[in-house]
């Protein structure tokens, strides 16, 4: 007699059917905020970070001079970090010497940035002149040589990478003795006006420098934009008006 009976063996747990759910909205979220390119930025920012407050640990250190003349000189050429946070540090634990100071890394700075002329004359000209032609080479040649000074002040005061421009000035070769006094003046003005306000006001003009510094100095660049406009309209209408030197007037009849 056959049993028509059928026995059920429990299945394991791992067997068991589970109902399909979708993941925990906060798995996702943790998924979508671990991309590569997100770490990669926030390592490379905490790095910039870090990297700033060594810097700003020899303000007070007797090695504060030093180091801000040659983080001012490298960052010219290839230092991401700055020096107007040093500068500030240092000048305000050192106040009677302020201007002094920012006068010292106006000058690190183009030295620094006339070293960059040099690598971009040497180096990347060689490397431009394999990319492109000879006239379009010549054309931008021209246009750096007529522009180039206004973009390089701009530059130097600016939070514009100064670095870059002064990279490009050597590859376009633009006059050295321009560069020069562009940088000297741009440069300057920053550091010099940074090392005047602590030398005014002390430690109470920190955070307004921190707060507004690229305000301050977007502001300034649109004067100095505005100023350059200006003296080249009335130089060109100055050109264009006819000198009466030149056109004399006809002698009166008797």
């Amino acid at each position: 007699m056959h049993n028509n009976h059928k026995s059920t063996i429990p299945l394991p747990p791992t067997a068991q059917r589970t109902p399909n759910r979708s993941p925990p909205r906060k798995f996702i979220e943790t998924k979508e905020n671990h991309h590569p390119m997100t770490n990669l930025i926030d390592n490379l920012r905490e790095l910039l970070h870090d990297l700033s407050d060594w810097l700003l640990g020899f303000a007070d250190s007797e090695w504060a001079i030093a180091m801000l003349a040659f983080a001012s000189f490298i960052e010219a050429i290839f230092f991401p970090i700055p020096p107007d946070p040093l500068l500030i540090a240092i000048a305000i634990v050192q106040q009677p010497i302020a201007i002094l100071l920012g006068i010292l890394t106006a000058a690190a700075s183009v030295a620094g940035a006339l070293v960059g002329h040099a690598i971009g004359a040497w180096l990347g000209r060689p490397v431009l002149s394999r990319m492109f032609s000879e006239d379009k080479i010549a054309r931008v040649d021209q246009l750096f040589e007529r522009y180039g000074t206004w973009a390089i002040l701009i530059a130097a005061f600016t939070p514009i990478p100064y670095k870059v421009f002064a990279i490009a000035a050597g590859v376009w070769r633009m006059d050295r003795r321009k560069f020069l006094i562009a940088s000297a003046i741009g440069r300057g003005a920053r550091f010099g006006a940074i090392g005047l306000l602590v030398f005014l006001f002390g430690e109470e003009i920190e955070s307004f420098i921190s707060d507004n510094f690229e305000l301050l100095t977007a502001g300034v660049s649109l004067l100095a934009v505005a100023a350059a406009a200006a003296w080249y309209i009335i130089h060109r209408r100055r050109q264009t008006q006819p000198n009466p030197q030149n056109n004399p007037s006809p002698p009166s009849s008797p």
